[in-house]
């Protein structure tokens, strides 16, 4: 079973076709996706490769031609795992420590560019993921064709991701499917006592052992105070009686990061703070009611927010409803009140039902996806509030 649930290489040729046709419609001469060890996503994507320390990248050309970009130390590395035909070592995407290399003769885009038949000076190239391209890298590409017009192509991304195929949907159950074991064992072993740091070891024992290749995010065991964090990181602080814990556990299957988070009760929940526990697992499933195909994503946000106002909770909203998800755990698109798309088959969110207050705050979060007449739950059912007594 263990690296069966997989996406096939031929899988990886059809999505470099599929972005060909998209530049050819945009009047794009050759697209470059970039990503580091933590964002990978965009050049995975297309090639199957996940840096470690270096940057990494694809160049697409309109004629449906690509390579993998990666640093001077992952030639071997990148070539071993690369489903692309083409493989380039360029300095723009070193470690950043900033080694100068003497000895290498690196690849230049020039390079590149000829290899994929892209050809002239006076041309157009979209870069994707503008958060992840190094200011080393953007000025690279400037300095090899300073005649080019750069343009943002992000969108060409978030079409291409969005809507995902039958083996990516296989492979976020199955991370789902994991990650539910861990959070399970992580709630058999919790005690009063032990730091939060521990139960994420535990949640990675498990992961590991059912097949996972990574964590789809650094493990979330947060406990009181630092529940209030919409993100953050788990520290020492050992668990008193009484402790509100919120656990986001996540596996990742061949680069698919699926999570799933609840809150978990050292004892029984009552007063003020059981009400705002149990409105967030109210919103949470209204929700995912109101997901469908050809529903305005905006009209969702804009109605989960009136929700809070209408049931008291305006000053504890934090952010919209869903998240898309896929090859990270958070992915564009998002359901916003400012969002101008409908709802499609087969795209994938995360119903983040995230409610923060002074003292704490609590999350209830799982994967679906988009259907014609609802939704399809990807992962294990949540909704169960877990209070336990020691």
């Amino acid at each position: 079973m263990y690296g069966k649930i997989r996406i096939p290489d031929h899988e990886y040729k059809e999505r470099v076709q599929r972005a060909a046709a998209i530049l050819q419609r945009k009047g794009i001469d050759v697209l470059i996706v970039n990503g580091t060890e933590s964002d990978y996503a965009n050049p995975r994507y297309f090639s199957g490769f996940w840096p470690l320390f270096e940057r990494s990248g694809v160049a697409i050309a309109a004629n449906g031609d690509a390579a993998l970009l990666v640093g001077p130390e992952s030639s071997v590395f990148g070539a071993d795992r690369n489903r692309l035909d083409k493989i380039f070592v360029l300095t723009a995407y070193r470690e950043g420590a900033d080694p100068a290399y003497p000895e290498l003769v690196p690849d230049t885009f020039q390079d590149v560019f000829k290899s994929l038949g892209v050809t002239g000076k006076k041309i157009k190239i979209g870069v994707a993921s503008y958060l992840d391209t190094s200011v080393v890298i953007f000025n690279a590409i400037r300095e090899a064709f300073p005649e080019a017009e750069i343009v943002n192509a992000g969108d060409v991304m978030v079409e291409l991701r969005s809507i995902k195929s039958e083996n990516e949907l296989a492979c976020l159950r199955e991370g789902y499917r994991i990650a539910e074991l861990a959070s399970q064992e992580v709630i058999k072993r919790i005690q009063p006592g032990m730091t939060e740091l521990q139960m994420v070891g535990v949640a990675q024992q498990m992961i590991y052992e059912h097949g996972a290749e990574y964590e789809g995010l650094p493990m979330y065991v947060f406990s009181e105070a630092s529940t209030r964090h919409a993100i953050s990181r788990s520290s020492y602080r050992k668990f008193e009686k009484g402790d509100i814990v919120q656990l986001n556990l996540s596996a990742k299957i061949d680069g698919y990061s699926a999570a799933i988070g609840y809150p978990v009760v050292l004892g029984k929940l009552e007063g003020k703070r059981r009400d705002i526990v149990l409105f967030g697992r109210e919103a949470h499933f209204w929700t995912q009611d109101q997901v469908k195909a050809g529903v305005p994503a905006a009209d969702i946000a804009k109605r989960f927010y009136q929700y809070y106002c209408d049931h008291g909770f305006k000053d504890n909203f934090v952010y919209g409803p869903l998240h898309g998800t896929g090859l990270i755990e958070v992915e564009a698109p998002w359901v916003e009140t400012s969002s101008t798309y409908d709802l499609k088959p087969n795209m994938t969110f995360q119903i983040d039902t995230y409610i923060s207050t002074d003292t704490f705050g609590v999350r209830w979060e799982k994967g679906i996806a988009v259907t014609e007449t609802g939704c399809d739950i990807l992962s294990p059912e949540i909704g169960t509030l877990y209070e336990l007594e020691f």
